[in-house]
């Protein structure tokens, strides 16, 4: 009986379909149970960065019954040219592997393939197992006030686990910078906006400039995520009135940071509500039994040991100001026609929106 794929995974886009054949028979050589079997390729929603896909193998010898396959989860490096530290599969796998005993939850890596002769790049694989993925931060999918707040409470709960992780008894003592990060983000991304630039928009200067002159004294390095939101975890499927992670998605942009980016970053929500990803700005929070921002933080200090909190206003203003100038790198490849995005020129009302919403948050005039 052919094994039934997860509801979001669907045929592969034109230019991201991957030869079956040629994948099969290399997990063949390097996946246990796969040998002799049949490849069939889905891709998931979501991971358009580094495009992912469920993979059924069947027929393979050494899979135990015969009426079962094999299902399985590649992560890849898109198509096309790419810059030399983009989309860092390999990193990815390295940050699983190390992570494997600790209190964070992580897919079970199984094996890389660096290796563009394959499919086309480099890519890896995982073990797939069922679960829930939950897009909307108001969670309407659980069934009680208290599930809602089981479930932010788990969230929070990962996050201060990864950063308790001692990254240099794992193996990742090189895997970033020590000291410095926020230094570098603000210029990195300062950097980026300004070679994107479109237009004056007085708000986002301003906001550049007090960044620039406000990073905050305390200088921490830990384990960061550096994408961490709501829909970069899966969840049990079973789950419904106490929400348990299974596992952390999506480690393209982990390295060595400070980690009060991380936990701004994933509070985020409560100061947004974008289209088509939304948010819990303007949301009773209450009424749905999610925790507020400040039982957040407080729940974070609490796990992590933390006595307060300092620079928290910077730290948020920074996570907006890096999406703010995201969004005018789409809107400038929107004007000169090569956007990825049908609604790219939609960013560039976001851009002030965003940065002036920063600029609220630190008390910024412009």
């Amino acid at each position: 009986m052919p094994l039934t794929p997860p509801p979001n995974a669907r045929p592969p886009r034109d230019a991201h379909r991957i030869d079956e054949s040629r994948l099969g028979l290399w997990l063949g050589e390097h996946v246990q149970g796969c040998a002799g079997g049949k490849a069939t390729v889905l891709q998931f929603k979501g991971g358009q960065s580094n495009p992912t896909y469920w993979v059924s193998v069947e027929g393979g010898t050494g899979s135990g019954d015969a009426n079962e396959g094999i299902a399985l989860v590649v992560r890849k490096k898109p198509p096309g040219k790419l810059l030399p530290s983009a989309h860092a599969i390999e990193r990815e796998y390295r940050v699983m592997c190390a992570l494997r005993g600790t209190d964070v939850p992580v897919p079970d890596a199984l094996v890389l393939c660096e290796d563009d002769a394959v499919i086309g790049t480099p890519f890896f694989v995982m073990r797939w197992v069922p679960g829930r993925i939950f897009w909307d931060p108001t969670v309407p999918e659980l069934e009680s006030n208290d599930a809602r707040r089981a479930f932010y409470k788990e969230y929070v709960r990962v996050l201060a686990a990864l950063h308790r992780v001692d990254y240099a008894a794992v193996g990742l003592a090189d895997y970033g910078k020590v000291g410095g990060f926020v230094v570098r983000q603000v210029e990195r991304w300062s950097k980026q906006y300004q070679a994107s630039r479109t237009s004056e928009i007085a708000s986002m200067e301003a906001l550049m400039r007090w960044l620039g002159e406000n990073i905050p004294a305390s200088d921490e390095t830990t384990l960061v995520h550096g994408d961490y939101r709501i829909d970069n975890l899966l969840f049990s499927p079973e789950s419904t009135r106490e929400p348990k992670a299974i596992a952390v998605l999506d480690w393209e942009l982990s390295t060595l940071g400070h980690p009060l980016s991380d936990l701004a970053y994933a509070c985020m929500g409560y100061h947004l509500n974008l289209p088509g990803r939304g948010g819990l700005a303007g949301v009773d929070v209450k009424s749905l039994g999610i925790p507020t921002e400040d039982e957040m933080v407080a729940e974070y200090r609490r796990l992590t040991g933390r006595e307060q909190i300092e620079g928290w206003p910077f730290f948020m203003a920074f996570g907006i100001f890096r999406l703010a100038a995201i969004a005018q790198g789409v809107y400038a490849r929107s004007l000169q026609g090569n956007a990825s995005s049908d609604d790219a020129s939609s960013y560039g009302a976001a851009v002030t929106m965003l940065s002036e919403l920063a600029c609220s948050i630190a008390k910024v005039k412009w």
